[in-house]
């Protein structure tokens, strides 16, 4: 890509079979900075009241592998809702959607496997955390309308990437308290400060 792109044109994705190419952009995993922040708040619950290291192991490989799945499936979510408007914006106009690399139905397609792998995942969860998980879903959806409607959409982005804490707080304990709320604010606070 010529000019200023969010678009990273090498690296391993440059070395995917070219029909894989698009999708793997549409979920941004050309940079990976997206999932670590979605990552890292579950990772906090499970330090603070994972029993033992083997239920902390198992969840961060679980909450891991979901929050590439997750981030992904927020980054189609926004593309199909910004597609036009991307089209217009030098950094955004390379993106699969914008360009026309992909179509929309192939992205609806896409999204709808990409949940559906996040979904097995989510059923790996006590009851209580999926619960948690399916209700992620909303502001997963409101994100990209946000943008339009308030000045403060990275207060919406807060919450979608501090979900982690409560969620994974709930996976192993079963419930929320007082310290599983503090730790989602802490969450919601340090992403509002970085995304402003």
């Amino acid at each position: 890509m010529s000019g200023h792109t969010d678009i990273r044109a090498g690296g391993w994705v440059a070395r995917l079979p070219q029909g894989w190419r698009p999708y793997a952009l549409l979920m941004r995993l050309d940079r990976p900075i997206g999932s670590w922040l979605l990552f890292l708040p579950g990772l906090w619950a499970f330090a603070l009241v994972a029993p033992d290291w083997r239920q902390g192991l198992w969840l961060t490989a679980l909450f891991g592998l979901g929050a590439v799945l997750m981030r992904g499936a927020g980054c189609v979510v926004n593309d199909l809702w910004d597609r036009d408007l991307d089209r217009k914006v030098e950094r955004t106009a390379g993106r699969p959607l914008a360009s026309g690399a992909l179509r929309a139905r192939h992205a609806l397609v896409f999204l709808a496997l990409v949940l559906a792998a996040a979904l097995l995942i989510l059923l790996q969860l006590n009851g209580a955390a999926q619960m948690l998980g399916v209700a992620s879903l909303v502001p997963v959806v409101l994100y990209p309308l946000a943008k339009r409607v308030t000045d403060w959409p990275q207060a919406v982005l807060g919450v979608i990437f501090s979900w982690a804490a409560p969620m994974g707080y709930v996976a192993v304990l079963g419930g929320l308290d007082g310290a599983a709320l503090a730790l989602w604010a802490s969450g919601f606070f340090w992403i509002l400060g970085y995304d402003t």
